[in-house]
């Protein structure tokens, strides 16, 4: 009976089992350093991960374009750029509006105060963040074009006092391993 060949990640390593196929150990190096540091160099990647340059230069290539790696994006401090206001918006859709969710998560992700639209599981069908100038400019958005729309059955809005990102303690972990390992 022929052996069978072991999946090979983008550089040719095996692919760790667990993981979307075609990823290998370097390239899962490659994530974690980019998701602590998205400004971090080609050069500085490739140093702190012992490669070439050509590398990762070509690793980071290849998971963009399969859409593992997407786009880079700044943390801006919405306060000093007079957006001093953050709520988080629990909405919930009408029973009959089920068949029109893509296309209003769609139509809020286009609003200008919309940072993220998450669609989840449980009571509500979707958390919306937005940014605001003031609580008045927050409530015309609740009230106006989300609260309006005749496929929103209610709405709960709650104000963002402080936003920690996990990722800003990524420097404790080594790496995806511990963050799929058991919960301690």
């Amino acid at each position: 009976m022929p052996r069978r060949r072991a999946e090979q990640g983008s550089g040719g390593g095996p692919v760790r089992p667990g993981t979307t196929p075609g990823l290998d150990d370097l390239d899962e190096q490659i994530l974690w350093e980019l998701a602590r540091d998205a400004d971090l160099t080609n050069a500085a990647l490739a140093e702190r991960l012992h490669v070439a340059p050509s590398t990762t230069h070509a690793r980071v290539r290849t998971l963009r374009e399969a859409g593992v790696l997407g786009a880079s994006h700044a943390d801006v401090d919405y306060r000093a750029v007079g957006l001093p206001l953050q709520a988080i918006i629990s909405v919930r859709l009408r029973a009959q509006a089920r068949t029109v969710i893509k296309t209003f998560a769609a139509k809020m992700v286009r609003h200008p105060n919309v940072l993220d639209v998450f669609f989840v599981g449980g009571q509500d069908d979707f958390l919306v963040r937005v940014v605001t100038t003031s609580p008045e400019q927050l409530r015309d958005f609740v009230a106006g074009p989300l609260s309006s729309d005749p496929v929103v059955a209610s709405t709960h809005t709650q104000i963002v006092f402080d936003h920690l990102r996990g990722l800003d303690h990524w420097s404790d972990a080594d790496g995806f391993d511990e963050l799929r390992g058991p919960l301690t």
